[in-house]
Parts: structure tokens; C-alpha cells; sequence
């Protein structure tokens, strides 16, 4: 039961790494708890910069062929700002990312099967319905594991920790995963029967004391994301708490909303916090961490599925760069992801902080930002950090200089 790599966690993260990997040659155990993916309302939309490393991975094609669909124009509505202005002024999104028409939406659970089963197919072992019980790392990395009524100890000369945010790999590997405060809830469905939407366009909005985004799925599915403060916990709670969720969404300023609430729950409503994790060194003496077992952006600006890929895409490459017999050099991935996740970090507080406050200050404050942006686009250059990569814009755009300039009322 000897492997060059041992996957913990066959998600997206996990069963992508395990694909690429068993495409190079390399023996490949994948590790995966659940023995069915469900809706965990989270990581549906890839960046376009996200699209990109797919791509670089060769597993686009994948992913539209299972159904994956293009979102080519954004709208921002607004509370102080007449629909029909939200509209004229929508945002083409093929323009981040060469070659990538706009963001890809896909289903999560779809999209992990889509991946675990490229991953068998190209060689890897996979198992589902496993229980790890240890990993060992260092100098002989092990990982044991229960599978079919059995104890089975495997062993490799790197383990990957690809298993979510309550990672035991990133747990025996003493790596500290930093958080800050938590800004708002945030709570996503996904709505089915949605009649009236044009299934290429996303949206963002902010009304009273909610605030919304939407991504069509393609045909008549939209997953829909709303904010509200901190002192609401309860709010949707409730055997009608699906029905009250889909209620917040009719607003005056985006009256194309009404097809959003008079559609059918599809699956489950969650609600969590929004706030950024993450590590300073996401690898140690026998492992590696990737997605957000290494620590996750805000889910305000969607990303974890374009930095989950990013993280595939380098370690991947690193390993396949490593000789035969010699241990691989993870600084310049530990390097990389350190400032990638500052940076979305701080475009995430921007994001936050304009979409997600609510009551009279932060109503004049949006107000403010979105006349001054309209003459000076430079205003929203974090907005294309997150779509075209953090580092797609200047470094000028992570400083507090910026920050003040954005955040003015």
C-alpha cells in the first residue's frame, strides 16, 4: 500500500490534484468521507481567472461537456440608483481573462463527480465512504484509514490535505490557520422554475437591510447568495425560512429579482459567516495543503473554487517538476499563496464593506462610490482583482490610500 501521493478529501480540490497527477504517471490514492456529494451551498462560480487555470490543467473541456455554463454580464443594482442606470452600465466579462467568455458556473456536487471520476479514469485509486484515523507526516508519511469493515495503512512520500476547512492533515501538521471577525451572514439556495432571468447575466444589490447576488446555472436554475447583519442570526430560520429568503429578494431597485423569488427552492438554505482564513505556510515536513484545508477567502467574492484550482495548478506542477527521489520545494507556493490570499482579502473587505453594511451611512456611502466610479473607474479596480486575479491589477490597489479613496462618502 505504497503510493508517490496520498489525497485526504476527494472534492474539487482534492479529485482535480488527483486527475492531474495520475495523468502524469504518478500513483495516486484519493480519499473521500462521503460516499454521495451534496448541496453545501458553496462553490458553484469560477472566476475568470479561475476558468483560466482550469484550463492550464486541461480539464475544461470536462467541465462543459458535464454542464458547465458561461455568466457573460454583470449588473450592480442599487438602492440609490434607477434600474434601467444598473442595466445600460452592465459589465461585459469576457474581458478579464483571454480567450474565457466570462465566469463558469457548475453544480457542486455534480462538478466533485465530474472530477473523481475523471480521476479513476486517468488511474488514480479512489476510494469513497473512508474514515481516516491518523496521518502520520515527516520522514515516513502514512495515513490509516477504515474502508469496508478494514484498517488499511498506506504510506507515501507526501500527503495532501485537501479535506475542507476542518483538515486533520493541516491539524498533525501543526499548521495555524489564522481568522479574522466575522463581517455578516451570509445564505445561499438554489432556486429552480426561475422564469424571466436572462441566464447569462449575474447580479449584485444592496436594499434596505439585505443585500443579494445571483448566478444562473444555466436553463432555469439560479443560485442566489443574500447578506444581512450580524444581530439577525435568526432571520431565516424556520420551516418558511426558504420562502422568507426568496421574499428579501423583491426589491424596487432590481425589479428582474421578482423571477428570482417566485421561484422553487431546489435544495437546502444555508446560512454562515463571512470572513477570511488563512495560513502563513500551507505545507510542512511530508505534506502539502490545498483550497481552503489552507484557508479560504471571504465567500463575498466567490472565489473559492478559482483558488482552490490555482493551488492544483502550482503544486501539480511543482511535483511534476521534482526529481525522482528528491523532496518537493513548496516556498514559492507557500509564497504566491501568502500574497494572493492578502490581496483578496483586502478586496474582499472592500466588497463587504460596500455590499454588505446597511442603514443611512453605508446608503450615502454607496451612493458616493457609485457616482465616483461612474468618472473614475480606477475606483473599482479591486472589483477586477476579483475577476481577473489578484494580481491582474496594480499593487497600489492593496493600500489604505485606495482603501480611503473608495470608502469616502
Amino acid at each position: 500500500m505504497t503510493y508517490d501521493l496520498i489525497i485526504v478529501g476527494g472534492g474539487i480540490g482534492g479529485s482535480a490534484l488527483a486527475a492531474t497527477m495520475a495523468k502524469a504517471g504518478r500513483s495516486v490514492l484519493l480519499l473521500e468521507k462521503s460516499t454521495q456529494y451534496e448541496d453545501r451551498v458553496r462553490g458553484e462560480w469560477i472566476a475568470p481567472w479561475g476558468v483560466a487555470e482550469v484550463r492550464r490543467l486541461g480539464l475544461y473541456d470536462l467541465l462543459r461537456q458535464a454542464g458547465g455554463h458561461h455568466i457573460t454580464s454583470h449588473v450592480t443594482y442599487d438602492e440609490s440608483r434607477e434600474p434601467a442606470t444598473a442595466e445600460q452600465t452592465a459589465l461585459p466579462l469576457e474581458i478579464f481573462a483571454e480567450g474565457v467568455p466570462g465566469p463558469l458556473a457548475i453544480g457542486h456536487p455534480h462538478h466533485c463527480q465530474t472530477l473523481f471520476d475523471e480521476a479513476v479514469r486517468s488511474g488514480a485509486t479512489a476510494l469513497r465512504g473512508v474514515n481516516v484515523t491518523s496521518v502520520i507526516l515527516g520522514a515516513k508519511p502514512s495515513v490509516t484509514y477504515e474502508s469496508d469493515g478494514k484498517e488499511i495503512t498506506a504510506t507515501a512520500p507526501l500527503i495532501v490535505g485537501a479535506e475542507g476547512r476542518q483538515s486533520l492533515v493541516r491539524k498533525e501538521a501543526g499548521v495555524t490557520l489564522h481568522q479574522d471577525k466575522p463581517h455578516h451572514w451570509f445564505a445561499g439556495l438554489l432556486v429552480e422554475n426561475v422564469h424571466g432571468w436572462d441566464e447569462t447575466r449575474q447580479a449584485i444589490g444592496t436594499e434596505d437591510n439585505f443585500g443579494f447576488l445571483a448566478f444562473p446555472q444555466g436553463g432555469d436554475r439560479v443560485r442566489v447568495y443574500g447578506g444581512y447583519a450580524l444581530d439577525e442570526k435568526g432571520r431565516f430560520k424556520g420551516e418558511d425560512g426558504a420562502r422568507k429568503f426568496l421574499d428579501a429578494f423583491r426589491m424596487r431597485s432590481a425589479p428582474d429579482n421578482e423571477a428570482l423569488a417566485a421561484g422553487t427552492p431546489a435544495g437546502p438554505l444555508f446560512s454562515y459567516f463571512n470572513n477570511d482564513s488563512w495560513t502563513d505556510e500551507p505545507y510542512a515536513d511530508g505534506c502539502v495543503l490545498i483550497g481552503d484545508a489552507a484557508g479560504w477567502n471571504d465567500p463575498i467574492n466567490g472565489l473559492g473554487l478559482s483558488i482552490t484550482y490555482r493551488d492544483v495548478r502550482i503544486v501539480s506542477d511543482i511535483l511534476k517538476e521534482t526529481p525522482e527521489g528528491r523532496e518537493p520545494d513548496f516556498r514559492s507556493y507557500a509564497e504566491e499563496r501568502q500574497e494572493r490570499m492578502r490581496r483578496l482579502r483586502f478586496a474582499g473587505m472592500l466588497q463587504a464593506t460596500l455590499d454588505m453594511e446597511f442603514g443611512e451611512d453605508a446608503r450615502a456611502r454607496r451612493k458616493s462610490y457609485h457616482e465616483r466610479s461612474a468618472a473614475d473607474p480606477s475606483l473599482g479596480m479591486h472589483g477586477f482583482a476579483i475577476m481577473g486575479g489578484p494580481e491582474s491589477v496594480p499593487d497600489e490597489v492593496f493600500t489604505d490610500a485606495h482603501k480611503m479613496r473608495v470608502l469616502q462618502s
